[in-house]
């Protein structure tokens, strides 16, 4: 897609506002401003930048390191914004049928027939602003504001995959079947989001979208035909006798795919998973499977090497009643335990269980070579919040191992760090974007009370109950772009600590971000368990004042 710059006189970032150390939120003075920043940053990236997330009225720019994000911060309040023209190339066209359940409901909120309706939906070029809420889930702004309705004052539980929504003054289709709140006034067939594809998502920021009315839909096939799956029996690896409350395949995640909605996910505790795999002498990023509070037992296929960090916990081996050796090592149908943080062999047949943790809440195990699951967007870890990656995993399931190794010898035993127990685990913060929505009584509040880690907690986010803070502003703030460790605060007052498989905007103010050296930590505490916030304002002082237009 082509692009022309105008000479027009250039606008700048309104304000950076620090997002913990890894990110930074520029403040522009509307969507066209966000526009032109994001296809700035999209073609020039800056040094160390990782991650563009652009929404309603800002941009998050995620960086490499914490000095990388101070300098992006930086430059980005030197940046002059000038506005793309773009040409008639790159149009997607979503064909699509004008039969949605809330039509009629648009047409008298519009003041227009339903035959309006679809004469303006259709008569305009939508532009892909930002992405989120779902893999493939575009937010469209039109050339015009004919069609900005309110969202349903009730959502809706399930809205159809292929559904064409307005809510606000955007656009958008539903991707697969999710609960929604938009207003519904037609469907297609078009895949927004296919992983078979080379480019997952059908639009992404930035492309330009004609809707054009049909009598029927056609649904697209996959953009490649598959070959039956044959069933696949691991010769190494491990059998899933038990997994527990949750077992999922993760590893350090999947970077730079915000644009298209899509969270990095991965281990939550990464410093058990690396230290899981360099026992083992695997690479620091294979795959490994991630369990919580105990209960996991694993069957090996074959002999393996076997290593678990995280949680502390008992590690029993219990021989199979056939198996013994030449040399009575092993007897038949004997137990025997092995240390956390060290490796070990798993012979064929053998069975390995966890035990509840001592403290803490998960537990890494590594597989020589990593385990063997596809990649999905680079990665092998499961996202909950979206369904990308391996399913949790089943009772029989086998899974081989793969050939993700580092080393030719295994590591030495190492010493694990304390876990959070029945105490109190204090976490630091960093304040901000948006903690002048609160007052400095709720700040206080904030830290000065132990939160507990409710049972509705999840990867997503951790649910924290305790008393509740109260907000200084009125209404709600646009949906931007946020990170794993933000503070969300909801109108009713009780945080929500996000964890990896955050979605990608939020539309609830951040009074604070947990500093990304402490989520590790923050992934350990359990159900039940308590947390202290403790503010650390070191983030950068960038200037907050507009510069003015010449």
């Amino acid at each position: 897609m082509e692009t022309v710059m105008h000479t027009a006189t250039a606008k700048r970032v309104r304000s950076v506002r620090p997002v913990g150390t890894r990110a930074v939120l520029a403040e522009l003075d509307g969507l066209q401003d966000v526009l032109a920043l994001q296809d700035m940053l999209n073609k020039s990236p800056l040094p160390g930048q990782v991650d563009v997330l652009a929404a309603a009225e800002t941009v998050m720019v995620v960086g490499e390191s914490a000095a990388a994000t101070r300098a992006i911060g930086a430059r980005l309040m030197e940046l002059e914004l000038f506005a793309p023209e773009v040409t008639d190339s790159g149009l997607v066209v979503i064909d699509t049928v004008y039969d949605g359940d809330d039509l009629a409901d648009v047409a008298e909120l519009t003041g227009l027939s339903v035959e309006g309706v679809v004469a303006a939906h259709t008569g305009q070029v939508w532009t892909v602003a930002f992405a989120g809420f779902a893999p493939g889930f575009g937010y469209m702004v039109g050339e015009n504001e004919v069609l900005t309705v309110p969202r349903r004052s009730s959502p809706r539980t399930a809205v159809p995959a292929g559904s064409v929504a307005l809510g606000g003054q955007y656009s958008a289709v539903y991707p697969r079947r999710s609960p929604g709140g938009w207003q519904l006034i037609g469907r297609t067939g078009a895949r927004m989001w296919d992983l078979d594809r080379a480019q997952p998502a059908l639009v992404r920021p930035g492309d330009r979208v004609q809707y054009r009315a049909v009598r029927e839909v056609v649904t697209a096939g996959a953009s490649e035909a598959r070959e039956p799956e044959k069933e696949h029996h691991a010769e190494s690896g491990l059998r899933i006798l038990n997994p527990g409350a949750q077992s999922l395949i993760q590893d350090l995640g999947r970077r730079g795919f915000g644009p298209l909605g899509v969270s990095a996910a991965g281990a939550l505790d990464r410093a058990s998973l690396r230290r899981a795999n360099r026992l083992v002498g695997n690479a620091p990023s294979a795959a490994a499977i991630e369990s919580v509070n105990g209960g996991l037992t694993v069957e090996a296929v074959g002999d393996q090497v076997i290593a678990v960090a995280g949680a502390p916990t008992a590690l029993t081996i219990e021989s199979p009643s056939w198996l013994g050796s030449d040399d009575g090592d092993v007897q038949p149908g004997a137990t025997r335990t092995v240390p956390m943080a060290a490796p070990f062999a798993l012979l064929d047949g053998e069975v390995l269980t966890l035990g509840a943790p001592e403290s803490g809440f998960r537990n890494y195990l590594a597989i020589r070579g990593g385990v063997e699951v596809p990649e999905v967007l680079g990665s092998r870890s499961a996202d909950t919040m979206s369904g990308i990656g391996p399913a949790p995993l089943v009772i029989r399931q086998v899974l081989a191992a793969g050939d993700h190794t580092a080393s030719t010898a295994v590591g030495a035993p190492e010493l694990q760090p304390d876990f959070p127990g029945v105490g109190v685990t204090v976490l630091d913060v960093i304040p901000g974007p948006r903690a002048d929505w609160f007052d400095q009584e709720a700040l206080d509040s904030l830290c000065s009370q132990e939160w507990l880690v409710t049972p509705q907690s999840n990867r997503v986010g951790m649910r924290l109950d305790g008393t509740p803070l109260k907000r200084t502003r009125e209404g709600e703030l646009p949906s931007e772009g946020t990170m794993a460790g933000a503070l969300q605060i909801p109108p009713a007052g009780l945080p929500v600590l996000f964890l990896a498989d955050h979605p990608i905007t939020g539309g609830y103010p951040v009074i604070g971000v947990v500093r990304d050296e402490h989520l590790d930590l923050a992934a350990q505490v359990p159900l039940g368990g308590k947390i202290r916030f403790r503010l650390v304002p070191d983030s950068p002082d960038f200037t907050t004042t507009k510069t003015p237009e010449k």
